[in-house]
């Protein structure tokens, strides 16, 4: 395939990423379809309790409940009989209350998307104002990482389930400015969507941070400094330069805006299409559940759609043509400010974690329950007496260890599928519309629930941000002068892989990992919300915020040790990050071998630093 045409994304091409999301969608349905009997529980047991909470059902009750559901026809026959009806307009019917499931489905569907258009704007707006600092730095060139790093790491890793009880504590209880429960109209979707615009927005923001200075360090942008344009031109170039890498990101969050909000819309109560396909997976209602996953399909693909024609609409014929270079981020200074923070962070992060081994996580004290801090405890205690430093200290090895395993997992499978150019885009977009809840309830079918299940449901998922990144990155460097210079000099696929591809695709995929760190975690942690993921007594990071959370207005250092380490842990990440985005010089800006055969060293004319 050319190097134009994978840009258009014209002819075959458009067919292969068409296929790949039939075959993803059409798996992922059929996975949906096979829960019940995936989970080796009866599931006329399961509708029968789910109808009327009877524990223990007769024989001839389940006899009933099978005949009238079909359940001895198979999976593959509900399925066949579900999709039959949908032409029609026909979803089937509810088999734990007997109402029709398209109402149902459509109802929440418009309640999410409306939650999710908040949210969005809130993650937008964040994300702005998370990058303006570096839109103002580099158009003065001073290229110069400081505090405003700092700030968006600490946001990007609240906890978007603690956020919202902090959130509807405080605005909705305490001062009641706003409701803190249901859906009645504008004023409910306001906390709900700072929530979930919050965390988001600084995750997109700090990718943007990433890529603006190296926006800026470009020759277009030197050369138009030399020539004296107006500086909020040059900004707003570069601004629109380094949001085509960054879009691909957005679909992720935007899908999980709306099928990942399952905690936040339990808090609030809201009536939206994640916590619908929740109740309807634990109650293994199938028909709202095959809804439910097709609506987020069908919602994963149109994003996936519109965010590629906004990103090319943006690159403007410089994609089309085959002439834009990769960006790849310049040796930024840090400032004094910012090595003092991060020395600091690492210095308390390691002593609260020392001092918590010392303790015992497991000693209950129930004359001791929900202590706040003091010499004896000095984080407090949680609801059953038990040392909050203690527990802290000795779930700090197993919390990091499996988010970095997780995390590497993602990023290795994203990266493999991201080099696989239209297949995997399709696969990106319908893998990207499954919620890790949803994930979790067909591994924990499987598996039961544990942490080491809920860790294969956030692989399963978690991969579609770096496959995306990486083919955004593919695609550029694929399109760079220096590229097509190689492949004319006659340099092979294994040359090309090498010195070409995996330079510009590694750090920045590498970077978004660190980045993300935290927020594998937070994930983590929201199964383990749901009762999906770590399970009782044991001291996990995640599992302490979500079994802490009911008490954050009676005693709010119960989650504020957990939720301090978690901001430690995404500024030491940070760092990391910025650590491997700018030791690497780019391929273009090194001489190179072009030809084997002849021994010519020819040096690149393009230099992006």
């Amino acid at each position: 395939m050319s190097v134009t045409s994978a840009a258009t994304g014209s002819g075959p091409s458009r067919w292969r990423a068409g296929l790949g999301r039939l075959a993803a969608g059409a798996a992922l349905i059929t996975a949906v379809a096979s829960l019940p009997w995936l989970s080796g529980n009866d599931p006329a047991l399961t509708v029968l309790r789910a109808r009327s909470a009877d524990q223990d059902p007769t024989p001839e009750q389940l006899t009933a409940v099978r005949e009238q559901l079909g359940l001895d026809e198979g999976p593959f026959a509900h399925l066949a009989h579900w999709l039959g009806g949908l032409p029609r307009g026909d979803a089937g019917t509810s088999w734990v209350s007997g109402d029709a499931v398209l109402p149902q489905v459509t109802g929440a569907f418009a309640v999410s998307l409306t939650l999710m258009l908040g949210a969005l704007a809130v993650t937008v707006a964040v994300a702005a104002l998370a990058c303006v600092r570096t839109l103002y730095l580099g158009s003065r060139r001073r290229l110069q990482r400081g505090r405003g790093a700092i700030g968006v790491a600490v946001l990007a890793a609240l906890p978007k389930f603690l956020l919202a009880s902090l959130l509807a504590t405080v605005y909705g209880v305490w001062l009641g400015w706003l409701p803190s429960s249901g859906w009645q109209g504008p004023a409910s979707m306001v906390l709900p969507s700072l929530a979930l615009g919050v965390p988001s927005g600084a995750v997109i923001g700090g990718l943007l941070q990433q890529s603006l200075p190296a926006a800026f360090n470009e020759p277009w942008a030197r050369t138009w400094h030399a020539y004296g344009f107006a500086r909020g031109r040059v900004a707003r170039h570069a601004l629109r330069r380094a949001l085509a890498g960054v879009l691909p990101q957005l679909l992720p969050t935007v899908v999980g805006l709306v099928g990942g909000a399952v905690a936040v819309e339990k808090i609030f109560n809201v009536p939206g299409l994640g916590r619908l396909a929740l109740d309807a997976a634990i109650a293994q209602d199938l028909p709202p559940l095959q809804t439910a996953t097709l609506s987020l399909i069908l919602l994963g693909v149109a994003a996936g759609l519109l965010i590629q024609a906004l990103r090319r609409a943006l690159l403007g014929p410089a994609l089309r043509d085959g002439a834009l270079p990769a960006l790849h981020a310049p040796a930024a200074a840090r400032g004094r400010f910012t090595r003092w923070v991060v020395a600091v962070c690492a210095l308390a992060l390691l002593a609260v974690i020392t001092a918590g081994l010392l303790r015992d996580p497991l000693h209950v004290d129930t004359a001791a329950r929900l202590l706040p801090p003091s010499a004896a405890h000095p984080l407090g205690t949680d609801a059953l007496g038990r040392d909050l430093l203690a527990r802290l200290g000795h779930g700090a090895s197993r919390t990091v260890a499996l988010a970095l395993v997780v995390t590497a997992v993602c990023a290795l499978t994203g990266l493999l599928l991201g080099m696989t150019a239209q297949i995997g885009a399709g696969l990106t977009e319908v893998v990207s519309t499954m919620p890790a809840v949803l994930a979790g309830l067909l591994t924990t079918a499987v598996t039961g629930p544990s942490a080491w299940g809920a860790a294969l449901a956030v692989c399963l998922v978690g991969w579609t941000p770096y496959a995306a990144q990486a083919a955004a990155l593919l695609e550029q460097e694929r399109a760079s002068g220096h590229m097509l210079a190689s492949l004319s000099f006659g340099a092979g696929p294994g040359y090309l892989l090498r010195h070409h591809l995996l330079p510009a695709v590694l750090p920045g995929v590498l970077r978004n990992a660190l980045l993300r760190l935290p927020t594998t975690v937070l994930v983590l942690a929201s199964l383990g919300f749901l009762g999906l993921g770590e399970q009782p007594p044991t001291a996990e990071w995640g599992r302490l915020l979500s079994e802490n959370q009911p008490y954050v207005e009676l005693a709010p250092w119960t989650v504020l040790g957990p939720a301090c380490a978690l901001v430690l842990l995404s500024v030491l990440a940070l760092n990391g990050a910025d650590a491997v985005a700018v030791r690497r010089r780019p391929a273009s800006a090194r001489t190179r071998p072009w030809s084997r055969g002849t021994g010519l060293r020819v040096k690149s004319g393009v230099s992006a630093g």
